[in-house]
Formats: C-alpha cells, structure tokens, sequence
C-alpha cells in the first residue's frame, strides 16, 4: 500500500509543480460531483437537469473470486433552491467462486431502485463552511454482497461539510455517515438486519482548469441491527480521486479505493473481508441536458 501511495502523491507533486498556483478567481469550486465516494455540500442551481451513469465495482473477499459490479442509471432535477432530488435504477453484475459463506454464482439482474433527496443549510460562499444533509432510499431484489435474491431496503444518511483549504486551488470534505438495511431472502426466508456509521475525508486540487487530482480516506464500523447493536467488524479504505471537466455540459469522476486495515470481530489479521471487499472502483459520467 505504502508503495502505491507514494507513486500516487508523487504524480500529485509533479502536477502541482508544473500548474500555476494563481487559478482565476472565476473558476471556484461545484462540490457537487467531484468526490468518488464521497458527496460535496453543492447541490446545483435551480432548474437544472442531469442525466449521470455511476459503475461502482467491489473485488476480493478471499476465496478463488470475488467481482461485483453495479451499473446506476440516475436522473438529477433541482426544483427549488438548496434542494436536490435523484432518482436511478440499478443492474448488477455477479461472478463468485470460492467464497466462504456465499454461494457461488454468475448472473446479471435488474437489481433495485433508489431516491436520493438532498438539502443545503450553509452555502460555503457565505458561511465558514458548506453543510449538507442527504437520504439516500433504495429498495433492492438482489443483495448487492452476495446477489442472492430476495427483498433489502435502506436509506444512506449523510451529513456533508466542505471548505475551501486554499481559494480556488484546494477543497476539503467531511462526510458523516449512517445506513440501516433490511434484507429478507427468497432461499429459508432469512431476515437480516443491520447499520454502518463510518466518516470520511477528501482533498482535491486543481491542477489544471478542468482537472481535479486528491484522495479519499474513509473508515466503517458495521453492526448487527439497525440500531448499531453487536459489533460485527471495521475497516479503512484509502485511494485517489480524479475529477475531469470534460465540456461545459459534461463530467467524468473516477475513484479507487484498497482496504487499507481492518478487522471483523472476533477475529485477528488485517483486513475486514467478511464484512467488506478488498478494492473499490467507481466511475461517474455526467451531462447537463
């Protein structure tokens, strides 16, 4: 890890070193969706509306392979100031072999629905920092860990903060995070509850007009219940984040992130893969229309 992080902020320097530090006074920054897995406090002006694709891709849990991926298509609109609401359907992608606990399956399924809705209390330009409240609700029929089918439902709560470090050159993030789930599955007719907390950090800068460059750091406790009951493992996910303006209508963001540490409970070692993945991807096209 060490190794790879240090290539990573390497190319960071070197970008930082060739752009001019004095970025124009016009350019300012649009949280909105620059950040992988994170969220920015920016929730867009109103009456726009965007169309945005968002593949995220989850790999390694021990075993001979682990590879799932979810392909999200969304529908942002802004109808009133400081609020957002999204709407997208997903499909899901699942290739498993050898993996303790879960069946081992190939298969490509609609997976679920989800309803983003987000508020702006504090707007950065005016405050000392942007905040953000957010409720994610999705209703699934295929679990997005395993792919067995049957009927999950949850909502990802989020309390977002942003600043800008240096004006126009450096952003800040701070994400607090919440998500109680349902699942109840076809096969025995097993429900199964639980809830995550966890917070994250991100930093990008700008190294060129169109091109954000940063990293993201974030770190999840998982438990049985929705009410944070037993404790069932942790773990600390680390990568960088990339941010391209493609054309006044257009975005690209792509993240990857490794489990840098954890631990599910009970057990020893470093990594938390009953719980979690090893490896996270995400890459989010978006376009004005």
């Amino acid at each position: 890890m060490s190794g790879r992080a240090c290539k990573f902020w390497i190319v960071i320097g070197c970008g930082i070193a060739l752009v001019s530090a004095r970025a124009s006074a016009e350019e300012g920054f649009d949280t909105e969706h620059i950040f992988g897995f994170m969220i920015g406090t920016d929730v867009g002006n109103v009456g726009e509306r965007e169309f945005q694709t968002q593949t995220t891709g989850r790999f390694g849990k021990g075993g001979v392979a682990y590879r799932a991926l979810e392909h999200e298509v969304e529908i942002e609109v802004v109808p009133l100031p400081n609020f957002r609401i999204e709407v997208g359907g997903a499909a899901s992608l699942h290739d498993i072999t050898g993996v303790r606990d879960i069946d081992d399956r190939r298969q490509l399924n609609f997976q679920g629905a989800s309803l983003d809705l987000r508020y702006r209390l504090l707007d950065r330009e005016r405050a000392p920092f942007g905040l953000t409240i957010a409720a994610e609700l999705h209703g699934d029929r295929i679990d997005e860990t395993s792919g067995a089918k049957g009927r999950m439902y949850g909502t990802d709560f989020t309390l977002a903060f942003d600043r800008e470090l240096i004006p126009n050159f450096a952003i800040g993030a701070l994400n607090l995070i919440y998500q109680p789930e349902w699942a109840r599955f076809e096969i025995g007719g097993v429900s199964e509850k639980s809830s995550t907390i966890g917070a994250a950090f991100a930093t990008l800068v700008r190294v060129r007009p169109d091109v954000l460059l940063g990293g993201e750091m974030r770190y999840f406790r998982q438990y049985e219940g929705i009410g944070l009951g037993e404790f069932a493992g942790q773990a600390l996910f680390v990568g960088p984040t990339a941010y391209f303006q493609l054309s006044e209508r257009s975005r690209l963001t792509m993240s990857w992130s490794m489990q840098a540490w954890g631990r599910p409970a009970g057990s020893g070692g470093n990594l938390d893969l009953v719980n979690f993945e090893r490896h996270q991807a995400r890459l989010v096209f978006g376009v004005n229309f």
